[in-house]
């Protein structure tokens, strides 16, 4: 009876997620132009649902590893990496580079750094720590604002036409998704699931505890260094391609869990991807529809989740004061 509820929860979203894609290519369409209309319409899709399978398995998955439901995959410093990275090539070559002008590049430029900082700082920091994954959070936690503090210098002293150029890269946008550049993104995310797979099986052991996990015949250490980077990989995926909206995985991970209320991570990890997609589909309509293009999605994203953030906090404490 149990799964029979869970699995009727699945339907019913993933029917919702289904009409809000339905809605999204049909809305206002122009059927003289249909075809120019969906061609645009469909890469941002997408990179919607792309995005909300990078998002929501990365911050479902990192929850589960930290013990903590208040944390976010963007502690790991990948964001500030994208946002430092973009300012740096800017700072040096100007906006007018072939680097930052070709989309392609950019994109791999990205990808290949903040990859690099994942495979090799946090894998060699991980080891170092004993394994130790709150000392690999404090260290995402520092790097943040070392990376922050860094792209601020930069910024003061830029040239004022290229920063005004350079906000609108900084920022969440499913605007001019390249086909090549979203293939590419899809092939590594399947390509790393299914490398991850055996590991992503573990979760609802690993989420036991390291004392139980052992007891039961898991490697705890090692499974808890690979779900990381795989973690940081797929965030890094989806920042390259679309931008830092990360923090949207606080929303949909606890959301997600109240409506599921299980510890078997097949329904939480499909929720929270559902949920995300779903999210991201009404924002992106509220921005074309309701405010022309006049302010990114990351702009929605934030509020929404740092309102969702307060509303946690304060619930957390009233229940603590009941108990």
């Amino acid at each position: 009876m149990r799964n029979s509820s869970l699995d009727l929860k699945l339907i019913v979203l993933a029917a919702l997620v289904l009409a809000a894609m339905g809605t999204y290519l049909c809305w206002g369409l122009n059927f003289k132009f249909w075809e120019f209309a969906l061609s645009i319409r469909i890469p941002k899709l997408l990179a919607m649902s792309l995005a909300a399978v990078c998002i929501g398995a990365a911050s479902l998955i990192f929850q589960t590893l930290i013990n903590n439901y208040m944390v976010t995959p963007c502690l790991l410093g990948m964001n500030s990496l994208y946002v430092l990275l973009h300012t740096l090539l800017v700072f040096t070559l100007g906006m007018g580079s072939f680097i930052i002008t070709n989309k392609n590049l950019a994109f791999l430029c990205d990808l290949a750094l903040m990859g690099t900082v994942a495979v090799v700082l946090y894998s060699y920091i991980f080891r170092k720590t004993k394994y130790n994954v709150l000392y690999v959070l404090l260290i995402g936690a520092v790097l943040t604002t070392f990376l922050t503090s860094v792209q601020s210098t930069m910024v003061r002293t830029m040239d004022p036409n290229d920063y005004d150029a350079l906000l609108t890269t900084l920022v969440a946008s499913f605007e001019n998704v390249n086909h090549e550049v979203l293939a590419l993104s899809f092939g590594l995310t399947v390509a790393l699931t299914l490398i991850s797979l055996p590991k992503l099986r573990l979760l609802n052991v690993i989420a036991l505890g390291k004392m139980h996990a052992q007891s039961l015949g898991v490697d705890y250490d090692r499974n808890i260094r690979w779900l990381l980077l795989y973690v940081t990989l797929l965030i890094a995926i989806a920042t390259a391609l679309v931008g830092p909206i990360s923090f949207m995985g606080l929303i949909t991970t606890n959301v997600a869990r109240q409506l599921f209320k299980t510890y078997r991570h097949s329904y939480l990890i499909t929720g929270t991807m559902l949920l995300t997609l779903l999210i991201l589909i009404a924002g992106q309509m509220m921005i074309e529809r309701i405010f022309v293009y006049s302010i990114p999605i990351s702009v929605l994203i934030t509020i929404g989740g740092g309102t969702y953030f307060l509303y946690l906090i304060l619930r957390g404490q009233r229940q603590g004061r009941m108990a």
